[in-house]
């Protein structure tokens, strides 16, 4: 029970720093507004280290449905805690959500004129819809977040608490590379997580959840999780 708990603990961190940095920069009313891409990534990318760094030693410190996963079939982690280790991590993420718009809630109905600018911070969304080709896009972006997290410990340069600033590192990376795309959910939890909190929150002037979209943030990083595990049980270490 005490790695669910870090998992939903860790979860629920991360998505209200991440989410948190989507509010400040894009809602009316924000001494933050139009801060910009740079502050978006770095941001993100905090919000990964920081939980990893407070709950890694009583949980894996996974906080992604697509990486635990992943941890399963490489065998770093039991299958029979795999169930346990993504509800924790959905929970998570929707409570993290729902403290974001606590948080920001006057900054939400200065902004209610703009729903899709309100369902931004919880959710990510294509810079262009096809569904098919963004499944794929999320999964090319994941997968190197993925590889990355298996391969450092074994580049003889990283171990103990180092290893968690190369996981910032490939979380800014692959927001500054890859975040026009799709918005870099590279994880379900971060993105239905808190779609559910949009979906159940009373948000003055929202519009849908798009669910239409769901699927993407959901199979693409599974699919991505999945190969660069593969990749990486046949490389030779």
């Amino acid at each position: 029970m005490t790695a669910y708990l870090g998992e939903f603990l860790g979860t629920m961190l991360l998505v209200l720093l991440g989410d948190g940095v989507c509010a400040n920069v894009n809602l009316n009313k924000s001494n933050f507004k139009n801060g910009g891409l740079v502050i978006v990534t770095i941001g993100w990318g905090m919000a990964v280290l920081l939980p990893a760094a407070c709950f890694s030693n009583i949980c894996a410190a996974s906080y992604n449905p697509a990486l635990t996963i992943a941890l399963c079939i490489g065998g770093s982690l039991p299958w029979s805690q795999c169930i346990g280790y993504i509800i924790a991590e959905m929970v998570g993420g929707i409570i993290g959500g729902i403290l974001v718009w606590i948080a920001f809630k006057p900054q939400f109905d200065a902004t209610a004129d703009e729903p899709g600018t309100m369902l931004g911070v919880f959710c990510t969304a294509p810079g262009v819809r096809n569904i098919p080709y963004n499944i794929l896009q999320e999964a090319f972006a994941t997968f190197w977040l993925v590889f990355a997290i298996l391969a450092f410990p074994n580049c003889g340069v990283v171990d103990g608490g180092v290893s968690k600033f190369f996981v910032f590192a490939i979380i800014v990376s692959c927001g500054m590379s890859f975040g026009g795309l799709t918005g870099y959910a590279m994880n379900p939890a971060r993105d239905i997580g808190p779609r559910i909190a949009h979906a159940i929150l009373p948000i003055k002037g929202k519009g849908s959840s798009d669910w239409g979209y769901a699927i993407v943030p959901i199979l693409g990083p599974i699919i991505g999780a999945i190969v660069a595990v593969l990749l990486y049980m046949v490389i030779p270490w």
